[in-house]
């Protein structure tokens, strides 16, 4: 029988927070960046990169501020056929498919706890900061008792 849900540490990502400057073209911050970015705010995002990304504060001189995250957070992937419902136990969004598909985006609490939520195409990605790992990996840990059988 298949595993209802999965919950994996997304490793080897080049985060950071990237703020548009004064007056500049979030259109051509989006597209001198090279790779899909995670809309956090007006005028920010979260770079999320599977390689290196060390020549985007070049990319984005004078048009955006970059600031590395790479240590800063964890990433955590949530997959599987109750990857929803596990979530939804802790976070006050609709994460039906119709109102959050892939490329949806929210910056969250789950389980009082600041997180980055977004749908990738095969499920969930959740960052939250390093330090708060070990208590969110215990709220998974209560909040799936209910869905494993």
């Amino acid at each position: 029988m298949a595993e209802p849900f999965t919950v994996t540490e997304r490793t080897g990502l080049t985060l950071a927070s990237v703020m548009a400057r004064k007056g500049a073209d979030h259109a051509a911050i989006i597209a001198s960046a090279g790779f899909p970015m995670i809309p956090t705010g007006p005028g920010t995002w979260l770079a999320v990169a599977e390689q290196s990304q060390d020549d985007l504060p070049a990319r984005l001189a004078g048009l955006a501020s970059v600031s590395d995250q790479s240590g800063g957070y964890v990433v955590l992937r949530f997959a599987g056929p109750a990857a929803r419902a596990l979530l939804q136990k802790g976070v006050a969004i609709d994460l039906d498919p119709s109102a959050f598909g892939p490329g949806s985006a929210a910056v969250t609490v789950i389980a009082h706890i600041g997180v980055i939520l977004w749908r990738a195409d095969d499920g969930y990605d959740v960052a939250i900061f390093r330090s708060f790992a070990g208590s969110f990996r215990h709220w998974i840990d209560g909040a799936a008792k209910g869905l494993l059988v």
